[in-house]
């Protein structure tokens, strides 16, 4: 059975959209131990779910967690090695916020055993069920594309300089997918009017993108970590409890979201090309 807090909507077209950091449920059990709760789900990569409402009707299967990534980073390596060696990151089951703020109270910090816990708990369902999708669908196409949603703040010193471009591209360097998708997505990021891109710049692709992108095989990954000014009124760089986050404005987000049905669309005629 599909645990309550992981949804999976199953589609014939021979793409998988993920949602690994959407989440914001936080158990009571691990509430008393965290700093606040807005310091918690500060990070969330706030209403990607609702920008990407569009990808079912395209025939796309979808999987998220509801899960905050502060109890639990499906998106990061199980054994513990960094995805970013040499720079700021967070863990499997982080413990500072992005701006290294700490998440829990002295003491409350998860132990080994407690990881492992959470691990089997939330982390090895979410990708039991992205390979489970994945073998699926390679059942029926020659192949696939994995497309992996995510956002991040604009402007976050301890991780990256300067201000983030709008779309950043990753797929591990080329590695989690074919170059043509990869020139394909390039291109239309580059066509969006006012906003910036940049393919495996600070962000080349988490763990989803690199276990699961396997061209060779026929399974064609790519992360999209979108700065949240792309597509919600983002107040840079001050954001504190009274203004973070801000409400989705459909208005407001319909042009990136525009680009971003291109996008899938683009992926689709991809997977479909013999």
């Amino acid at each position: 059975m599909t645990p309550d807090w992981l949804s999976v909507h199953r589609g014939p077209a021979p793409l998988i959209v993920s949602f690994p950091h959407t989440g914001t449920e936080i158990p009571d059990a691990y509430r008393p131990g965290l700093v606040s709760m807005w310091q918690a789900r500060r990070d969330c990569d706030w209403w990607i779910e609702q920008l990407y409402d569009f990808a079912a009707s395209l025939g796309a299967t979808t999987i998220r967690t509801t899960i905050s990534r502060t109890i639990i980073d499906v998106n990061r390596d199980p054994s513990g090695v960094s995805l970013y060696p040499g720079q700021a990151t967070t863990e499997l089951c982080p413990t500072t916020t992005f701006d290294g703020a700490p998440l829990y109270k002295p003491g409350h910090a998860p132990d080994a055993n407690e990881i492992s816990r959470r691990r089997t708990t939330y982390f090895d369902p979410y990708h039991t069920a992205l390979a489970g999708e994945i073998d699926r669908l390679r059942a029926a196409h020659p192949k696939i594309v994995l497309y992996d949603c995510h956002s991040i703040r604009s402007v976050i010193p301890r991780l990256f300089d300067g201000e983030l471009p709008t779309f950043n591209i990753g797929t591990n360097s080329g590695a989690a997918c074919a170059p043509a998708l990869e020139a394909t997505v390039v291109a239309r990021c580059a066509a969006a009017p006012g906003m910036s891109h940049v393919a495996n710049g600070r962000f080349k692709g988490g763990y989803i993108t690199r276990y699961h992108g396997n061209p060779a095989a026929g399974v064609h990954a790519v992360q999209m970590e979108l700065a949240c000014r792309g597509y919600m009124r983002e107040p840079i760089p001050d954001v504190d409890e009274t203004n973070w986050p801000t409400p989705f404005e459909p208005a407001y987000a319909a042009p990136i979201r525009a680009t971003l049905t291109a996008i899938l669309e683009d992926c689709l005629t991809f997977a479909r090309k013999s």
